[in-house]
């Protein structure tokens, strides 16, 4: 699930802000470095305001884990965050265009994703791997298919990490295409959808989350 919501708010970001990344931020720097040797206006200079509010929301995220006893309430943060600016995306973007608060809703739902990014760091074992860039995931996935083949498929671990990779891989590109279909017709509003899965998830099992002992 966190991958698909990775992938959903990169992609949505992406088509309804001015192709801004939200959950792999530093791939900003490289559409920063294109629209200004293209010339671009304060466009492009805005992309990098997001490498600061993401290592803001890191931090965030660290004194949150540190004064809570269910890691789980880093999630919960993001999925209000993130239903927060659909809220605020419907209620006050009105006109076509990169306006100011559009630029406050990107940075929020970059916020969200700096705690999605902090909670996978800190709680590794909780996920198969990395939710929110799939770099790492795809080179695992490669070399556990290659031991796979090189084992005729006898190698349980390798094959059972390749399930646990494709899992991933796939859930983050099914988010990437919903969020690309969704931001397309309704725009940064369609990040209230993710945001009420992870708090209604929160809501059904972090209670019942396992305990951070300090």
């Amino acid at each position: 699930m966190l991958s698909a919501v990775a992938g959903y708010c990169d992609t949505v970001t992406f088509v309804s802000a001015g192709s801004i990344f939200s959950a792999h931020v530093t791939g900003n720097f490289i559409v920063f470095a294109y629209q200004v040797i293209k010339g671009s206006d304060a466009q492009a200079w805005i992309k990098l305001l997001t490498f600061p509010v993401f290592i803001i929301s890191v931090i965030i995220g660290g004194r949150i884990a540190a004064r809570s006893f269910n890691r789980y309430k880093i999630l919960l943060s993001e999925g209000i965050i993130l239903v927060l600016s659909g809220i605020i995306s419907e209620v006050f973007i009105r006109k076509p265009g990169l306006i100011w608060e559009t630029y406050v809703v990107v940075m929020m739902i970059v916020l969200a994703m700096g705690l999605q990014n902090t909670f996978g760091k800190l709680y590794a074992k909780e996920t198969f791997g990395p939710t929110t860039m799939m770099t790492g995931n795809v080179t695992q996935a490669s070399l556990d298919l290659g031991n796979s083949i090189s084992s005729a498929f006898k190698d349980v671990i390798s094959v059972q990490s390749l399930k646990k990779q494709s899992l991933t891989i796939g859930s983050f590109l099914f988010g990437c295409l919903m969020g690309a279909l969704l931001a397309k017709n309704f725009g940064l509003s369609v990040t209230i959808l993710p945001g009420a899965g992870i708090i209604a998830c929160y809501l059904s099992a972090g209670k019942n989350a396992p305990v951070t002992v300090s």
